[in-house]
């Protein structure tokens, strides 16, 4: 995954820069970059550091009295370093990216017979964020490289770019990821973030969300729209479920208010014997809050993540580290587990290697019993869109595995088992509670999960839930 900050102020952006590429540090843990434009030296300073093994702020904080200008922007990400500075016939600029681009094997082939060359190598690969400004610099202007740009991917992208004198912000063109902006409430400049936690306290307000594909400039003055929105809409649903922090919001929808409407649902409607509700830190929490509200128990903390060092346990690339970082995370609470019929929310279960070791640590402290309700349905797709997890191939997915087991081929009757109270889906539900040993597990079907997000389901993306999200970003070639 991967977050963007900007800033482009009337004044020097450089503490609200690092304040708010810091807010976007729970969407990625590898890189982080920043840029800065000063007009009085005519130049741009850059920084990237890894950020693999410690936080953003420790990595950047000493050495930002070096960040002179009023316009800067910068990124967490989970994949190439970033920013990359371009110098080309549409001007000196430096670009920043959350993007997955699928075909990007297909398009260096393409742009080195063209005669382009890269220099920005990522572990030896190509680095994508260059390859993306190539695209775009293949245009006479920035429209119309964008344009081109939209064209010829496959995946999605929704970038930033640095000039002498504006930022430029362009949304993916089906809106997978968010790009909002923030207006300074003293009337001193604008904001653009990837989320929208970054605004309250660096004294933004909410100044409004760009729609699919559109692109706009953005002055400390005014936001001028450069390409219109899109009608078409496939934001990712997985955002409210997991990657969102909670005080923020995507197309008018809060993710705590989501999480807590979706666990309200499920705790309404579900007639198991429980004694409490628990969230497991942090995607958890709202969705228990929620059912302990609609169930009619109380909640308790009965597991509290240890957050002064502990990443998301997902991101290490290497799958004893990651199930180290589960283990080490989350410390269980004896007195609130001991005899007790205990209900635990989580977000998702994905490769399902985590869990088990967890669940039966709360058997080893005395709980009787132990439900787990998970806020979206059985992940039975990898994302092609934007890669929120690190999984190589849908076989590392815990559903495939199962389905494999079952039928003997992995890619047999999805359709059926992404189906909520089918034969097969219920026997896959089965099979995934029986190897946590838990009492009870239930997913929350998919029509919640849309009826918590408020939109439209053809605007929500639940490719990783039911396959359904099968667009080609080409304007002439929608369908796969």
């Amino acid at each position: 995954m991967g977050g963007f900050f900007g800033a482009a102020l009337k004044h020097d952006c450089r503490n609200d820069l690092f304040y708010g590429v810091d807010y976007n540090s729970h969407l990625g843990t590898r890189r982080a970059g920043m840029v800065t434009y000063d007009a009085k030296d005519k130049k741009f300073c850059r920084s990237i550091h890894s950020i693999e093994n410690t936080y953003f702020r420790t990595k950047f904080e000493d050495e930002l009295d070096k960040f002179k200008g009023d316009l800067g922007i910068g990124v967490i990400s989970d994949t190439d370093p970033q920013p990359i500075i371009i110098n080309s016939h549409l001007g000196k600029f430096a670009i920043v990216t959350v993007a997955r681009i699928t075909n990007i094997d297909s398009l260096e082939k393409e742009l080195l017979e063209s005669g382009a060359h890269f220099a920005e190598l990522s572990s030896g690969k190509t680095n994508p964020t260059e390859l993306i400004a190539l695209l775009i610099n293949q245009g006479k202007s920035f429209e119309e490289g964008i344009a081109n740009l939209f064209e010829k991917i496959e995946g999605s992208c929704s970038l930033l770019i640095l000039t002498e004198n504006a930022i430029y912000a362009i949304r993916d063109q089906l809106g997978r990821t968010p790009v909002i902006i923030g207006e300074k409430e003293d009337g001193s400049g604008f904001g653009v973030s990837s989320e929208s936690t970054a605004f309250p306290n660096l004294g933004y307000r909410h100044y409004r969300d760009l729609g699919p594909g559109e692109m706009v400039k953005i002055t400390p003055d005014e936001v001028l729209t450069i390409l219109p929105p899109g009608e078409e809409m496939q934001i990712c649903s997985f955002l409210w479920v997991y990657y969102g922090f909670p005080t923020s919001s995507y197309e008018g929808t809060n993710v705590e208010e989501m999480r807590f409407k979706s666990g309200f649902e499920m705790g309404k409607r579900d007639d198991s014997d429980v004694e409490c509700a628990s969230g497991i830190p942090d995607s958890g929490v709202g969705m228990a809050l929620g059912y302990a509200s609609g169930k009619g128990v109380p909640y308790l903390r009965c597991i509290s993540k240890y957050t002064p060092t502990w990443p998301r346990s997902f991101t290490p690339s290497e799958q004893e580290r990651r199930n180290l970082v589960a283990k080490m995370k989350l410390v269980p609470n004896e007195k609130m587990l001991k005899d007790r019929k205990v209900l635990l929310c989580d977000d998702s279960i994905v490769r399902g290697t985590q869990l088990k070791d967890n669940v039966q640590d709360l058997y080893d402290l005395g709980a009787k019993e132990i439900h787990i309700r998970i806020a979206c349905p059985p992940l039975i797709y990898g994302c092609p869109f934007i890669g929120f997890t690190s999984s190589k191939s849908d076989m590392e997915l815990i559903t495939r595995r199962i389905i494999n087991e079952l039928e003997g081929d992995p890619n047999k009757n999805l359709d059926e088992y992404a189906t909520t109270g089918s034969e097969k889906y219920n026997l896959l539900v089965d099979k995934i509670r029986d190897i946590f040993g838990l009492t009870s597990l239930k997913f929350n079907p998919i029509e919640t999960l849309v009826d918590s997000i408020g939109l439209p389901k053809e605007k929500i993306c639940t490719h990783c839930f039911d396959g359904s999200s099968r667009f080609h970003p080409c304007k002439t070639c929608r369908k796969i």
